[in-house]
């Protein structure tokens, strides 16, 4: 994680789920970005917010 970048909130994280495939995200420390496995996309986090949009997140 950037020294810059504000900590997400474990118990917001364990409530959020991805929109595409309803599974469960990972927060990804050094790219600041919530993590579905199970959609293969990067949902990126701005000022602590995550944007969870689809057409937001980058493809892994």
């Amino acid at each position: 994680m950037t020294k810059d970048a504000p900590k997400i909130d474990p118990k917001m994280l364990s409530s959020l789920v991805c929109p595409k495939s309803r599974g469960p995200l990972v927060h990804d420390t050094e790219t600041n970005e919530l993590i579905s496995k199970t959609a293969k996309l990067a949902y990126p986090i701005r000022d602590g917010v995550p944007i969870m949009l689809t057409h937001e997140a980058r493809k892994l």
